[in-house]
């Protein structure tokens, strides 16, 4: 019985020592979890904070890239995605698949039994309905909403948006559509200028997700991205774009490259490749080279304008000289004329420039200038460096210089590769009374967080490679080069406008060996040209890679295609200026300045605004001016509209037709919040015009690109009851808003 007393009483002591271990065990572990706030390894407050808090990242936007006028070349838009909802126990599901796809499917291009498909799958809660649902636009989205399809649903998403499609595609690049990584072009090489930085949104909440009553939120603000203005004329691009069209169309070549620049500033105007492409279909893309920048070729005879300017600074060009045309041997090498070696006998030397001799420009260097000078003039122009222009993947010429023989076929475009754009900076120097300028195509970068341009662009001297003297007289004689009747240029001559400029036709290094590729047409036909001749303003040079020529065809025929009504249509836009504008004070040499008219008579304002040619734009129905956009001091053009905030009520003019950059000003002035669906014109706006506005509201536009807007008028008017009808159905207002 002791026995058993003694064993009772040590196992409950070893049973209060293990109790005992397990408590203090137990303690210093709560303690530890005190002091430490740490659960295997997870930080308890971290924990509670995100049971009971929630995080929204508030997104910002991508910089827009603006022309020199401010229409949007690229920009961020929203888009909707449509999915389906296929679970049973949610009250908005797909009740009749078949009856949705047969809807449904040719509005987002789909074919019905795809569709059908993806509408009864079993197990899932929702699917996706295909790539043709995706980016929908707002009426494209309405269009879907009207069938009124139980379980069909959007998403809002943002998307990057080129408003003008094939449009100086190489100089603006891509973005993927969700804007996840920029490709190409501008949009990468300034992608971090451009790129916005997201913010957030923190606040208490409920188990059921409820804000709490002191929800103490914390915000972080977004940061947009900066928005790029660049030196890019619309009106000259577009001109550019269609006749390069045009000549693709009907010449097929292998590429075509084309610069529009401004002769004094060294602005670029325009600038287009072929192959092009279309930035929002980028899956498509054939050709990822911006030939104006990257691509180094042999230039031809439009090199000849450099040798003559060479020449004539160092006083060794005599016009009236007469030399013997045809051939020209250089040690054991024999370099001839284009016309099959035969030339046009003893000519003088502007004969030989009007024809293009290749033998009077290699006499030229070896005779006159000597190769030494020769190569000194083609380092003053330029030649031996890129121009920095602020274009990702610029490209450097390869001199040849080891023999006379590369000097002599230097001088008039062969054996030495250049870029386009050192041509073109080049041809400034000439254009320019002997001042050469660098190019550039970014004008300004604006940050919108602080209101500030972080970069300003401005005309940058690269040096005097010839005197003004030179100059003038280099393009007397290239003027001759058009308009004489031995000219190359004549297909270059343009009614009414003045032309200086040298034609190209250069040979093609043969890519599989030694030597260049023969056969007809194969070469690379150029022409390099300046106007008004006795004082450029606009350069334009243009090179046609191997077209298909009929056999009566010129290979000028297409570069002629392209450069004419280019030039032509370049000077018309630079050249706009109000004619019958009388304050000095208010017009300017390169346009006119904002006056302000705060605290003025609203009548007066508008009589004098419509006077200068601007369109004045009244909001609010009192008698003085007390706001208005633009400033005071800012720039403005002819036609442009000048916004007036009066003293009284404020209702929502009609929007149909505005630009997109009209409305921001006229938003920003009336401090609305503005929401934009597409690029183009406004269509469509959700505050109905002469509805009362009021301060921190907002306003949705639906805008769309002329082609559309063409397009939904075709359709409208296939669909449009007769006259008779239709007088019957249409109200007052009905006819005033189509007007």
């Amino acid at each position: 019985m002791a026995q058993t007393r003694k064993t009772i009483i040590k196992r409950a002591l070893l049973l209060m020592v293990l109790i005992s271990l397990f408590f203090l065990i137990f303690a210093g572990r709560v303690v530890y979890v005190q002091v430490a706030k740490e659960v295997k390894g997870q930080d308890l407050q971290a924990m509670a904070e995100s049971r009971w808090t929630t995080t929204q990242t508030l997104h910002g936007e991508r910089g827009t890239i603006f022309d020199r006028k401010g229409g949007a070349l690229a920009e961020e838009v929203q888009s909707y995605t449509a999915f389906a909802v296929l679970d049973e126990n949610y009250e908005e599901h797909v009740e009749e698949p078949e009856e949705t796809a047969e809807k449904l499917a040719p509005l987002i291009d789909i074919e019905k039994k795809d569709l059908i498909d993806l509408l009864t799958r079993e197990e899932v809660f929702q699917v996706e309905l295909g790539p043709g649902s995706k980016y929908l636009t707002l009426s494209e989205k309405q269009e879907i909403e009207e069938l009124e399809l139980p379980g069909i649903h959007f998403r809002t998403e943002e998307q990057r948006y080129y408003p003008n499609q094939t449009f100086a595609s190489h100089v603006l690049g891509y973005t993927e559509r969700d804007m996840s990584e920029a490709r190409m072009g501008l949009e990468k090489g300034l992608d971090e200028r451009l790129s916005p930085t997201d913010g957030s949104l923190s606040y208490k909440r409920n188990v059921k997700g409820i804000p709490l009553f002191d929800k103490q939120e914390v915000l972080q603000e977004p940061i947009d991205g900066e928005d790029v203005y660049l030196t890019i004329d619309s009106n000259i691009q577009t001109a550019l774009e269609q006749a390069m069209t045009e000549v693709e169309e009907e010449y097929e070549p292998n590429k075509m490259t084309a610069i529009v620049a401004n002769a004094e500033t060294g602005e670029i105007l325009g600038m287009s490749n072929r192959p092009s492409f279309n930035p929002n279909e980028y899956e498509s893309i054939t050709n990822y080279t911006n030939y104006a920048i990257s691509d180094r070729i042999e230039p031809g005879s439009t090199m000849k304008m450099f040798t003559l300017a060479a020449a004539i600074e160092e006083g060794v060009y005599n016009g009236e000289e007469t030399y013997e045309s045809g051939t020209y041997d250089i040690g054991s090498t024999t370099i001839g004329d284009h016309n099959n070696n035969k030339g046009w006998g003893e000519i003088t030397y502007d004969e030989g420039l009007e024809r293009s001799s290749n033998v009077a420009f290699a006499k030229l260097a070896l005779e006159k200038l000597k190769p030494e000078r020769l190569y000194n003039y083609l380092e003053a122009f330029g030649f031996r460096e890129t121009t920095g222009i602020d274009l990702p993947n610029e490209a450097n010429s390869s001199i040849a210089e080891s023999s006379e023989l590369d000097a002599a076929v230097t001088a008039f475009g062969q054996a030495t590769a250049v870029t386009p754009i050192q041509m073109v900076k080049a041809a400034t120097a000439i254009a320019n009374d002997g001042e050469m300028v660098d190019p550039y195509i970014i004008d300004k970068i604006y940050n919108s967080s602080d209101q500030t341009y972080t970069y300003e662009s401005a005309p940058e001297s690269a040096g005097n490679p010839i005197s003004k003297k030179t100059a003038a007289e280099v393009r007397k004689k290239l003027e001759r080069v058009v308009t004489s009747e031995n000219g190359t240029g004549r297909p270059f001559y343009i009614d009414g406008i003045d032309v200086a400029g040298k034609t190209g036709t250069a040979q093609i290094s043969n890519p599989e060996g030694g030597g260049y590729i023969s056969g007809h047409n194969q070469n690379i036909f150029s022409f390099m040209g300046m106007a008004p001749a006795d004082d450029p303003s606009i350069i334009v040079y243009v090179a046609v890679d191997r077209p298909k020529l009929e056999g009566h065809e010129a290979g000028s025929a297409p570069v002629a295609a392209i450069f004419n009504p280019v030039m032509k249509q370049s000077l018309s836009y630079m050249n706009l200026t109000p004619q019958d504008v009388e304050d000095e004070d208010v017009y300017e040499e390169e346009g006119i300045e904002a006056k302000s008219y705060v605290d003025q008579s609203m009548n007066e304002a508008v009589h004098e605004l419509e006077e200068f040619g601007l369109e004045p734009v009244v909001l609010g129905d009192g008698s003085t001016v007390v706001d208005q956009y633009p400033a005071e001091g800012e720039p403005l053009i002819i036609g442009e509209k000048v916004f007036l905030r009066t003293d009284g009520e404020v209702k929502m003019p009609d929007l149909g037709g505005w630009s997109l950059r009209d409305v921001k000003r006229m938003s920003d002035l009336l401090g609305l919040s503005l929401h934009h669906i597409g690029s183009g014109y406004v269509t469509d706006q959700s505050v109905e015009p002469g509805a009362s506005v009021q301060k921190e509201g907002y306003v949705t536009v639906e805008l769309n690109t002329p082609s559309q807007i063409r397009e939904n008028q075709e359709e409208e008017s296939v669909e449009q009851p007769s006259e008779e009808g239709q007088a019957e159905e249409e109200t007052g207002e009905d006819i005033q808003r189509r007007d």
